[in-house]
């Protein structure tokens, strides 16, 4: 049985005594049922991941001692996801996939047909936490407020390569066009379960930094497509090659 991982969000301290929050003591205490003793692993994106044990259990109290460290800290990738924001349920399922497949920063980005302008950035954070100490990554992709598709084309990053998937582009292999890519610096954005616009997507495609690729020649739901194209990027230009 795999070894339980947990989120600290404080920089963890190897010479002192570390208190949980209350709603980790819970989980541990009444949802797991360690107790003293027991031991897990703990990081806290900063200062790698270590090996610790309870030595304190109480009702609603629970604290840990660190023992040995036994990962050093990794850099974040160069992978940044950008998607129009989607209901909550596969919101949910995308930013944990999106954790998953090493995504170093979330952005929401507001377009003309996003039907869910809004979203709980609390909500994120928590799925992004618990992909996060489920897939042994070290690092919590930094989740950045949303913004609108224009002021988002605006400010990018020119050192960096945006990779649209253009539902409406030809058919070809993506593959082929992510090859020249290098550096791993890139960001891919996926649009609304409506598509982007027809001035949005013109606009897109003028823009220097963009390389489009296609998908396939099946509409992918846009969750779907996050994993598809994050899977592209790690193969290409991601930590897959290493």
């Amino acid at each position: 049985m795999a070894m339980q991982r947990i989120f600290v969000a404080n920089k963890l301290d190897p010479d002192g005594e570390i208190a949980l929050d209350p709603a980790q003591a819970h989980y541990l205490l009444h949802v797991l049922r360690l107790s003293e003793g027991a031991e897990l692993l703990a990081f806290d994106g900063t200062t790698g991941e270590w090996l610790a044990r309870i030595v304190k259990a109480r009702k609603s109290a629970c604290s840990i001692r660190l023992t040995e460290k036994v990962r050093e800290q990794t850099a974040p990738t160069g992978i940044h996801y950008a998607f129009a924001p989607l209901k909550q349920a596969r919101l949910d399922y995308m930013v944990q996939k999106a954790v998953e497949m090493g995504a170093s920063l979330l952005q929401p980005v507001v377009t003309q047909h996003t039907a869910v302008p809004r979203i709980g950035a609390d909500r994120m954070k928590a799925n992004a936490i618990e992909a996060a100490e489920q897939c042994g990554v070290l690092t919590l992709p930094e989740i950045r407020p949303p913004v609108k598709l224009a002021a988002f084309l605006q400010t990018f990053d020119k050192t960096r390569v945006l990779v649209f998937c253009d539902e409406r582009a030809t058919v070809a292999s993506p593959l082929e066009a992510l090859a020249g890519l290098s550096g791993g610096q890139v960001t891919a954005l996926i649009g609304p379960e409506g598509g982007f616009s027809e001035n949005e997507r013109t606009d897109l495609l003028s823009r220097s930094f963009v390389c489009p690729i296609s998908l396939g020649p099946r509409i992918m739901r846009a969750d779907t497509a996050a994993v598809a194209v994050l899977a592209l990027l790690n193969a290409t230009v991601g930590d897959w090659r290493r």
